[in-house]
């Protein structure tokens, strides 16, 4: 197998600063109803990268939630990714649609979101996710399924009579960005890189980056 063989010429569309948003907020949302639109597998699909307490990289693909001045993600606040950004609370978000040649690179601080938001989302989710936010000792070491099997039984006895209420433990993430690059890919691997950076004043400059 000759994976250094492997390669691919993008040349579907172009990126120029005349033709973008000012906010980057705004120009993600017009690249996910395209993403969209050309129903890109998993559009919502990201990869959240953290700094764990050995102060390296860990990475993992969650989905995207919601869009407001962040990117909303949930999860247990238990697990790895939880126990790293109350450590460090910065995250990288990296959108990949291989269908459109186009990636999204965004660089932020990492907030909670409010017990109000993280009702909303877990109520609106399916009652079988809702019992696996109870049931999920998310990353942490279990002997085998039979395990998950019993908890999520027990789970299911217990708000069997009751309405299910959101864990504790489980909620949501705004990841708020502070830098965002848009990436289209281009012939001769010669890709079109434009980055927003917001300054000190709170305005947002943007910038043509090498491939």
């Amino acid at each position: 197998m000759d994976i250094a063989a492997i390669r691919k010429e993008y040349s579907l569309k172009s990126l120029d600063i005349s033709n973008i948003a000012l906010s980057p907020l705004i120009q993600f949302k017009a690249w996910f109803q395209e993403a969209l639109t050309a129903s890109t597998l998993e559009t919502n699909a990201m990869t959240i990268s953290t700094i764990n307490h050995e102060n390296k990289p860990s990475a993992r693909v969650v989905l995207l939630k919601g869009i407001d001045h962040g990117f909303l993600f949930f999860t247990n606040y238990q697990s790895n990714k939880g126990q790293e950004l109350a450590l460090h609370p910065y995250a990288a978000l990296t959108f990949f649609w291989p269908e459109l040649e186009r990636q999204v690179r965004i660089e932020g601080y990492v907030e909670k979101v409010t017990d109000e938001e993280s009702d909303d989302y877990f109520y609106s989710r399916p009652l079988a996710s809702q019992i696996g936010a109870w049931t999920s000792p998310q990353s942490h070491v279990i002997p085998d399924r039979i395990f998950l099997k019993e908890r999520q039984e027990k789970i299911e006895a217990k708000f069997k009579e009751v309405k299910i209420t959101r864990p504790e433990h489980w909620g949501g993430y705004r990841v708020v960005p502070l830098s965002v690059e848009f990436w289209q890919g281009r012939p001769s691997r010669l890709h079109d890189r434009l980055k927003y950076e917001l300054d000190e004043t709170g305005n947002w400059s943007i910038n043509r980056l090498a491939p």
